[in-house]
Parts: structure tokens; sequence; C-alpha cells
């Protein structure tokens, strides 16, 4: 099963592509067969070295290896049967996602501070790591930190909860801080390269705030275009490595006040930013807010196949649990 998941990129080579062009393809984290399938032809072209018939010459050899067209919907089903989900560490709240955080997908969670979106975060770092449901085996994770907010201590409470050692929970995670929009992006051509070198190793990533360094690095309605258009290609960037390495992708994103709903009578003139470019890429998006004490609600604010429900978890030393009644 998971060999024809991943098509090495070095299998070029059979269709006569030279190894120098597959070790350029590599420099930007296009390390699988499907990899070329997702990239423009325009932005192969802009990779130093490959001229256009170079670039038509790898696409075709590209195309012969895969299968292009349609399957039927009985053959992606049973290709959907390699999706995994990890939990969330509260039943209620893995009830609410359908079984947990699941691959192949990018799962948002939005809310103003202090609704635990951190939280989650940590939880799932180490939630990752333990055999799960379904045959789950559990795997490593990235954590890419935009807001410096991952603290390796919190992991040490949440391994606590599990029963689990330390020091090997904090070395299945791998953790980088990204400091601009820009280094965030390049940092996914590590995080394809590390997924495709330990195939099938990692099973999470995670990135603490998808839109805090946009924020900073474009402001202003001038350049709301450009941001929208980066923050496009990074959530697509996103989707293909969950889709093409069968990972699952969370991310935390922020909140902001609405200003147009003080016209409409909203109960909540509060809505997430990133827009509809954030609101589409994500498959499943979940709001979060404080209940009472360590209360939280989550709430399925659009996902393809769960109802929009509403779910309540509590925020412990361990982490995310379920809710004490």
């Amino acid at each position: 099963e998971q060999e024809s998941f991943f098509q090495d990129i070095d299998l070029l080579q059979k269709h006569g592509i030279n190894v120098a062009d597959i070790k350029k393809l590599k420099s930007v984290g296009i390390c699988t067969v499907k990899g070329i399938q997702m990239t423009t032809r325009k932005a192969l072209c802009n990779i130093k070295g490959l001229s256009e018939a170079k670039v038509e010459k790898i696409k075709e050899a590209a195309g012969k290896m895969l299968n292009v067209g349609f399957q039927t919907a009985f053959e992606y089903s049973a290709k959907r049967k390699q999706v995994f989900h990890i939990t969330t560490g509260s039943q209620e709240f893995d009830k609410l996602l359908g079984g947990g955080v699941e691959s192949m997908a990018i799962t948002e969670a939005f809310g103003e501070f202090r609704t635990g979106k951190t939280q989650l975060s940590h939880t799932l770092c180490v939630a990752a790591q333990l055999p799960g449901e379904d045959g789950y085996a559990g795997g490593k994770v990235i954590f890419i930190d935009t807001e410096n907010t991952f603290r390796p201590d919190r992991l040490r409470d949440i391994a606590d909860r599990f029963n689990v050692d330390h020091d090997a929970v904090l070395d299945n995670v791998l953790y980088a801080r990204a400091y601009t929009s820009e280094h965030q992006m390049e940092l996914l051509d590590f995080v394809a390269a590390k997924f495709h070198e330990e195939g099938g190793v990692f099973k999470l990533l995670i990135i603490d705030s998808i839109m805090a360094l946009f924020r900073v690095d474009f402001s202003g309605r001038g350049e709301l275009a450009e941001r929208q258009q980066k923050l496009a290609q990074m959530l697509s960037r996103l989707q293909k490595i969950s889709e093409e390495y069968n990972v699952a992708v969370f991310i935390t994103n922020q909140m902001t006040a609405d200003p147009g709903a003080g016209m409409t009578f909203q109960a909540d003139p509060k809505k997430p930013i990133g827009g509809h470019i954030l609101a589409h890429a994500s498959t499943t998006r979940i709001s979060l807010r404080k209940g009472r004490g360590e209360m939280r609600i989550a709430k399925i604010f659009d996902s393809p196949d769960m109802p929009e429900n509403e779910a309540t978890f509590a925020i412990s030393a361990g982490g995310v649990t379920d809710a004490k009644e």
C-alpha cells in the first residue's frame, strides 16, 4: 500500500531525465512524482537551470508514471481508507471531528486568545505519537511556531498524563521557529524533504498560527491582494503535502473584529482572519470559545462531512481532556 503512495522522483531516471535535473527539483522540495504533477509548468520553469524543453520532458515522464485521469468513487474510497485520525485528548472533541484530526486534510482551529488553540497543538504533539484506533501506529510531528508559543515543558506535562517517556516524546517532535511569512514558506520545502526522506514516519504537521506573520509582513489594504496570493500559495502547498505524504495538517488562526457585522445582527461580530482564501483551503474549520473556568467549547464551523455540532472540552495540566460534568 505504502509503496504506491510515494513514487520517488529518482524513478524519472528510467524515463531519460538526468540526475542533475532531478537534483534541481529536489532543491525546491519536489521529491515525488506526484509533486511534479502538483507543480505548474510555469513554476518549474522558474527553477534555475530548467528550460521549457526540459520542463516539458519532465512533465511528460511524470505523466507516464502516474494515472492522471479519473477513478471511480469506489476506487477512491479504497484510497481514503489510508486516512487516519489523531485524537485531540478529549473523546467529546474527537466525536465532533469524526475520530480526531484527519490526515490528508487541513484542520484549522480559530478563536480569541485563551481559547485553547496552543494547548490543543501541544496535546496533539503527544497524542500523534501514541498508537490509536483503527490500527494507527503513531508517528513523529513537525511543529512550526510563528508566535513563540511552543513550550517543551508543556509536552512533558502532557507526556505524564499519557504515561510516556519525556525524552522520547520530545525527540519525536521537530521544531522550527518561523520569523517571516517567506521563512514560513521556505520551511515547508524542508518539511516536504523531511517527510520524503523518512517516508511514513511523520504523521502530523502543526503550524501554530498560520496568519500571524502574514499580518506583520503585509499591512493595510494596499498589500492585501499580494498577501492573499502568498497565503494561497502556502495553503495550496500544505494541502499538497498532506495528500502527497498522507499526514495530518493542523493550523491555528486568530480572530479579528468584523467591522461590517455591526450592520447585520450577528451574535458574534468576530471572524477568523485570512479571508475566503483560508476559509476554502481548510478542510475542517473549528471555532473555539471560552466556557466557564477551564471549559472550552469547540464548534464545527465548516466541514465536508461533519454536521455543525458543538463539543465541550477542558484544559488541564495534561493538555486537552474531557470536561467533567
